[in-house]
């Protein structure tokens, strides 16, 4: 079990090496600066040791000065050595977290909504911001002193069994008692590593929660409530990092006390041997030296094994998002028939990850081209679901979609996405500016097909009073009205001159002369297939079709007459609205 363990762990650590691949040149050279490095200091108390037997001892003065001449023409190498490395370790450890994070980012955005939904937006963010840099951080480390702690431990250990065998001999006992403490401490705190950056993407999730729905906790007077639930996760993570605490609290403890204690045990032996002329003086502080230098390492090591435990908790969570395999794929390329229906559910039912129970059930349904079709229902009947199976941001769980004949697993995505517009339910828009979001599908629109595209959505009037196509856009677009955002995703759409366009309640915003306009602007436009899905029933009313969903289910179809006098959930519907509006 363990084995396959090890195994596992390697082909994940494996799998990392081709970010490293252009720095091939930083990872030889800077590892061999710093061996170069470890092997001067090494030399160092060799040195020293003759400087005291022969040129002290013998009151030779030209010898003292010329070993300090050499120890420091060792220490100015020594240094350059170490500048090369720590260049080397940082250009790498900032490529190599570049690049994984864009592979990582890239990776993401091939992922269906089933994936991401089982993630988590938080925790994706964690792990590309916070998982990736402990995953650098120990690539810098690994570069800069994975190669030279243990040559410095393992040298001075052979160096002292070559000076005297027998306090060789201790100085091997007291190194390898040291990296017992060290392995069992990095054995215990893993699973807690583990835990913590878990716990760190509950503390992300609120904290997103909170900055994003602001004016919400502030309208419902729920800070407090809102700080107690933030305080109870960040109590949870210190709890958690408590326990981490503990133990790594032992590690400088026992390393010091064994280390010390074998010093000790050094320099009582060693007295012995110089009262019987086995040991020099110099050998006595060679010796010394090099115990200094393995508990120096040792201490270094402890910290790496804080740092990789880290690390390797958070390349478990990377492996875990890379591992994820994308349920939407490409087909094979498939060509659209525009001589057949624009889009026909065929015995589709759908379920989200995580749960057995299904969204949609059995439905069928086909929308002719060019025709413009109502969806409507409760809240939960599935009509986001429904839209959704269109552009293939799900797979349907039982059954086909098609649109233009072909279902759409055998179109590629951009193939698919390139003739149909989203307008979602969330009016997103990003930085930048106005035009930048417009040209999100048409990147080589002029300005006319986008001023065209925002007269369509009944946004020119507003977008040219605040300054035009070149207005900036704030983070989420919040520097414009919720109607406003919505009519501006709704003119990115028409922008890209869709076949299908699929409006999801995306007209909630809009007062009823703005949306009577807006409709009948889209009814303007030529071979367009509209889906437009809506709670209120005077804005499908003049659709061609109308489905009514309760449940997952088709509950009726047809035009608004004779929905309302054979659908009694759409009468209820219509009735209820008119007597609201009322």
């Amino acid at each position: 079990m363990e084995g396959k363990l090890f195994i596992e762990r390697a082909r994940s650590v494996r799998r990392y090496f081709k970010y490293l691949r252009e720095y091939k040149l930083h990872c030889i050279l800077g590892p061999i600066a710093k061996w170069i490095e470890a092997v001067l200091e090494l030399l160092v108390p060799l040195v020293m040791a003759s400087i005291i037997d022969v040129g002290v001892a013998g009151g030779d003065v030209s010898y003292v000065l010329w070993g300090g001449a050499v120890m420091l023409a060792m220490g100015i190498v020594g240094f350059f050595c170490a500048i090369f490395c720590q260049r080397s370790a940082s250009i790498t450890s900032q490529g190599f977290g570049t690049n994984v994070r864009n592979a990582l980012f890239s990776h993401i955005n091939t992922l269906s909504g089933r994936e991401l939904d089982k993630i988590g937006a938080a925790s994706l963010l964690t792990r590309t911001v916070n998982d990736v840099n402990q995953m650098q951080n120990a690539v810098a480390m690994i570069i800069r002193l994975v190669v030279r702690a243990p040559f410095i431990a393992l040298g001075s250990v052979i160096l002292c069994m070559v000076i005297d065998w027998q306090i060789g001999l201790v100085v091997l006992a007291v190194a390898a008692l040291v990296g017992a403490v060290l392995w069992i401490i990095m054995k215990k705190s893993v699973p807690y590593y583990t835990a913590n950056q878990k716990k760190l993407d509950r503390l992300t999730q609120i904290t997103n929660e909170n900055l994003e729905g602001a004016r919400v906790v502030r309208a419902f007077c729920s800070r407090d409530r809102e700080r107690a639930r933030f305080d109870a996760a960040a109590e949870d993570m210190l709890q958690n990092s408590l326990h981490i605490g503990r133990i790594s609290a032992w590690l400088n403890p026992l390393t010091y006390a064994i280390v010390n204690f074998g010093v000790a045990l050094i320099l009582l032996w060693s007295g012995f041997k110089v009262d019987a002329g086995a040991l020099s003086s110099g050998e006595i502080v060679a010796l010394i030296n090099y115990m200094v230098q393995i508990l120096n390492a040792m201490i270094v090591i402890s910290n790496l094994v804080s740092l990789f435990t880290k690390a390797h908790a958070s390349m478990g969570r990377v492996s875990e998002v890379f591992d994820l395999a994308p349920s939407v794929t490409d087909g094979a390329g498939a060509q659209p028939d525009f001589s057949a229906p624009a889009v026909a559910f065929e015995g589709v039912s759908f379920s989200y990850a995580g749960t057995d129970r299904y969204s949609l059930r059995e439905v069928d349904a086909v929308i002719p081209r060019s025709a413009t079709v109502g969806v409507i229902g409760g809240t939960g009947s599935g009509k986001s679901t429904f839209a959704n199976l269109i552009p293939r941001l799900y797979d349907a769980t039982v059954g086909r979609v098609r649109v233009f004949g072909r279902d759409v697993r055998d179109y590629t995505l951009n193939g698919l996405r390139g003739v149909i517009g989203v307008v979602p339910q969330n009016a997103e828009l990003f930085s930048g500016t106005i035009r930048s979001n417009l040209e999100w599908g048409a990147p080589h629109a002029t300005d006319e097909e986008l001023y065209a595209a925002l007269a369509a959505a009944c946004a020119d009037r507003f977008v040219r009073e605040k300054g035009g196509l070149d207005t900036p856009v704030i983070e989420g677009g919040k520097n414009f009205s919720g109607g406003q955002r919505q009519r501006l995703t709704i003119a990115r759409a028409l922008a890209a001159k869709p076949e299908i366009l699929i409006l999801d309640d995306s007209c909630s915003a809009l007062d009823f002369a703005t949306d009577a306009a807006l409709r009948a602007n889209l009814a303007a436009l030529e071979g367009v297939t509209t889906v437009l899905i809506s709670q209120r029933a005077s804005s499908i009313r003049n659709a061609d079709a109308i489905f009514v969903l309760e449940d997952g289910r088709i509950a009726g179809k047809g035009t608004h007459g004779q929905l309302y006098e054979t659908c009694g959930l759409y009468r209820e519907i219509c009735d209820s609205q008119t007597r609201a509006e009322e």
